[in-house]
C-alpha cells in the first residue's frame, strides 16, 4: 500500500466517524427533548391525577351526606 492509499483508507475512516459522532449528536439532542416532554407530561399527569383526587374526595363526602340525611329522615 502507498502512502496516498493509506492516507485516504485514513480519510475516509475519519469521514465516517465525524458522520456517526454527528448522529450521535442528533439522537442526545433527540432523547433531550423527548425526556423533557416526558417531564412536562409527568407533571401534567400528577396535577391532573390530584385535581381528580380532590374531586373523588369530594364526591364521597356528598354521597356519605347524603345517606346520612336519608338514614335520618328514614328515622323520622
Amino acid at each position: 500500500m502507498n502512502q496516498k492509499t493509506s492516507r485516504d483508507i485514513l480519510e475516509q475512516e475519519l469521514q465516517q466517524l465525524e458522520s456517526q459522532v454527528d448522529e450521535l449528536l442528533q439522537l442526545i439532542a433527540h432523547l433531550r427533548e423527548e425526556n423533557e416532554s416526558l417531564k412536562n407530561q409527568q407533571g401534567s399527569l400528577v396535577t391532573e391525577r390530584a385535581s381528580l383526587l380532590q374531586k373523588n374526595e369530594e364526591a364521597r363526602t356528598r354521597v356519605e351526606s347524603m345517606i346520612t340525611r336519608l338514614k335520618s329522615l328514614e328515622q323520622a
